[in-house]
């Protein structure tokens, strides 16, 4: 599966970075076609605005592959597999406590791992189980949201980055301007205008889709793990004590079973 998202990911960055593959190759496109590459991906500018368009265009790639690969990662039966739960509910059901310990330790996925911290406080009650439930739900949860902050540091980091080009742009644009005393070379000061515009518009790229799908890759982890949660109760419900105490009085006859006393005759 990772060699395969590997291979998914290389595949967007050739896709993400086919204009600068276009550009350097012999044969020449139509002017039109030029002029809109140049306008998007390599502007008549400073060649530090350029570097920093490549760079932007790589992390565009970059959150594609790795969104591909979270959601491929983060689904459903790859967290709470029904297959565990199954298992372990008939190992239960057999009363073979520790063989479902060692199978849910060997389970990697979430609902494993949580049902194996809660059935190893058996012993000590149902309310450790309960305790280990949350301690290991939290735990397992923050490991799974891990890896998805690198999606909200490059939807962070992108528009500084694309705003660095801008800042850059207008420099090398005002500079041109004065040095050429009011009369700039046109060509000079669109150049720098024109670095300063498409690094914001990549930026932009780069953020937006970034950070729409760490929000989504996050919600849709946080609800799995509330329902993982809920199984494992059901889980360890053979467990939990019924909670019916016998009564005080229940040796001795109730009220409607004593016996009345006889009235005696006038």
């Amino acid at each position: 599966m990772r060699t395969t998202l590997t291979k998914l990911s290389l595949a967007l960055s050739g896709v993400a970075l086919w204009p600068a593959a276009a550009f350097a190759q012999d044969d020449q496109p139509a002017a039109e076609t030029q002029s809109w590459f140049k306008a998007f991906f390599w502007p008549d500018g400073p060649i530090l605005g350029n570097l920093i368009i490549l760079l932007l265009l790589v992390m565009s790639a970059t959150v594609m592959g790795f969104t591909l690969m979270l959601i491929f990662k983060h689904r459903r039966n790859q967290i709470l597999p029904e297959e565990t739960r199954d298992e372990v509910e008939a190992l239960l059901a057999e009363k073979k406590y520790r063989e479902a310990i060692e199978f849910a330790q060997d389970d990697e996925s979430y609902l494993g791992q949580v049902v194996s911290a809660a059935l190893n406080e058996a012993s000590n009650g149902y309310a450790a189980m309960e305790r280990a439930v949350e301690e290991a739900g939290d735990a397992e949860a923050v490991k799974l949201l891990r890896p998805i902050e690198y999606l909200n540091v490059m939807g962070n980091i992108s528009p500084m980055i694309g705003l660095f080009g801008t800042v850059f742009g207008m420099i090398v644009a005002f500079q041109a301007l004065v040095s050429g005393g009011g009369g700039a070379d046109p060509v000079e000061l669109a150049g720098g205008i024109s670095t300063a515009l498409v690094t914001t518009f990549w930026g932009l790229i780069v953020a937006i889709p970034a950070l729409s799908a760490y929000s989504l890759i996050r919600n849709k982890i946080d609800a799995h793990c509330a329902e993982g949660i809920l199984i494992v109760e059901e889980i360890i419900a053979p467990f939990k004590p019924s909670g019916k105490k016998k009564s005080a009085a229940s040796g001795a006859p109730g009220r409607a079973d004593r016996p009345r006393a006889t009235p005696k005759p006038d």
